[in-house]
């Protein structure tokens, strides 16, 4: 197992990369901008108020959990502009070696394929580098956006979890999906499941 931080995985002009301090401004207007795009599928604490976390603490907190391997928090930026963020976390080793991966985009966008591949590329990185076994994705039922992310990466539906995560201002169902490592061919250059979405959807190929 190989944890790297601060990181950079790059596809061409997609870039994921860690929060810093510089971008406070364009990451402030990018969630406000995206406010209501983004509350059905934000996750909330159901003893605290919606408000997201002010930036300098939110990127500490990221600092701290990447620092430790516990996380892996990435911006997703798009030619040096931010575009959404995407986290492994909490990254669990010993028997278990697996995560949960849980994405955003900004709503100008989307469908554009950036989330399947940066999520490929992060899952890329989780199994060939981190040596994790299991990789997790859970999507409310109605996140029809989501759930076309999964099936591009192929990711293995394994069923309904009520209750499971409170969302939006109240506990929501969310199907689950998995990906483990012997499910995926990885080349040389430690890619497969972005060769495999690459050879499926090319990059010029519109992927709404």
């Amino acid at each position: 197992m190989v944890h790297v931080w601060p990181l950079t995985l790059r596809d061409g002009e997609l870039t994921l990369r860690p929060l810093r301090l510089r971008d406070r401004s364009e990451f402030e207007r990018l969630r406000e901008r995206n406010r209501d795009w983004l509350r059905p599928w934000d996750a909330t604490d159901p003893e605290r108020d919606a408000r997201q976390l002010p930036f300098t603490a939110l990127r500490r907190w990221n600092e701290q959990q990447a620092r430790h391997g516990w996380y892996l928090p990435l911006t997703i930026t798009v030619g040096g502009r931010l575009a959404g963020q995407i986290t492994a976390g909490p990254i669990q080793y010993g028997a278990l070696r697996s995560t949960v991966l849980g994405y955003w985009v900004d709503h100008e966008r989307a469908g554009a394929g950036l989330v399947p591949r940066a999520a490929a590329l992060v899952i890329d990185h989780l199994f060939a580098e981190m040596g994790l076994h299991r990789i997790e994705v859970t999507v409310r039922p109605e996140n029809t956006a989501s759930l076309r992310v999964v099936e591009k990466l192929h990711l293995r539906p394994e069923g309904l979890r009520r209750s499971a995560i409170h969302v939006d201002g109240g506990w929501r169902d969310h199907l689950v999906f998995a990906l483990t490592a012997e499910e995926v061919v990885t080349g040389a250059d430690g890619h497969g499941v972005l060769a495999r979405l690459n050879r499926e959807f090319p990059p010029d190929t519109p992927m709404g």
